[in-house]
């Protein structure tokens, strides 16, 4: 297996493409735009950058791992001689389930088709297939790059065989992988997801502010970073998309975003990408300063 093509050159893809490619493996990143891919190949580079910078890797190196990432605007073009396609675009069912749809057509028999869906069901993406047995979840952390779980997601249908092979492939990537069963947010963000809420929560009940939680829980709960800080670095919007996934999965009321968490996203305060979300990100990527709506 040495050809992966990877759908979608956000965050999330590129750092998928940059890991495999960074492994030796030939990789085809393919989004909707040249513009999108032209941003995930210099995402890639500045982080190669910061890598030779830390010597951690050679200038050689790192143009080894650039020559290994062809682009693409077209699907079909770029899986053509793919054995594993990894899907990373938008948390969201219906266009998951279109590609998916396109991924069976244009694929070889053989290949596997995974996503890095953070909560969605792999067996409702397998269903659209003809080939179930052969879909499977690769849930990445951010950044991908550096963080070393992998959770691997079994749908209904997925064989022994290809959940064996996606787990001794991401351990050839330097990763740990571990296995889970399909369920609504998987263990992470089962586990995770509810903690933000709650802090928000928390926040939004008037109990604390917002330098006050993250400070409880990193010195209390010794978490590297602060839950609000965390929600803001995997977007708002992303939260409640999870969220939304096992209320509706589990129908148990816990799960529904808390209001302040929609309110934020209706208007646009997603976190870092936006500059703005519990802290304010237009002179810095770091949560230094509070946004102004919870300063006291």
């Amino acid at each position: 297996m040495k050809n992966v093509a990877v759908i979608g050159a956000g965050t999330m893809g590129n750092g998928i493409a940059h890991t495999f490619a960074q492994s030796g493996f030939k990789v085809q990143l393919i989004d909707v735009s040249d513009n999108a891919l032209k941003k995930g190949i210099e995402t890639i580079t500045k982080n190669l950058d910061r890598m030779v910078a830390k010597e951690s890797i050679t200038e050689s190196q790192k143009a080894e791992t650039l020559s290994n990432i062809s682009t693409f605007t077209n699907i079909n073009e770029g899986v053509e001689y793919a054995s594993l396609v990894i899907e990373a675009a938008t948390e969201n069912i219906d266009l998951k389930l279109k590609i998916f749809k396109q991924l069976d057509d244009a694929c070889p028999e053989d290949t596997i088709l995974a996503t890095n869906t953070s909560s969605i069901s792999i067996t409702q993406i397998a269903s659209v297939t003809s080939r179930p047995e052969q879909v499977i979840g690769m849930h990445f952390m951010n950044p991908v790059p550096i963080m070393k779980l992998i959770e691997i997601i079994r749908g209904y249908n997925t064989s022994d065989d290809i959940t064996k092979t996606i787990m001794e492939l991401s351990k050839t990537l330097g990763k740990i992988p571990v296995e889970v069963n399909d369920y609504p947010g998987f263990v992470a963000n089962r586990i995770l997801m509810p903690m933000l809420n709650e802090s928000i929560e928390t926040l939004y009940n008037g109990v604390a502010g917002v330098h006050e939680i993250d400070t409880v829980m990193k010195l209390g709960m010794a978490h590297p970073m602060g839950p609000l800080q965390l929600a803001d670095f995997i977007g708002l919007d992303v939260c409640v998309s999870i969220l939304n996934v096992m209320y509706d999965g589990f129908k148990n009321p816990k799960y529904a975003p808390c209001p302040l968490l929609v309110n934020m996203v209706n208007a646009g305060k997603l976190g870092v990408k936006s500059g703005e979300g519990f802290y304010d990100y237009s002179e810095s990527r770091k949560a230094e300063k509070i946004a102004k709506q919870f300063i006291k």
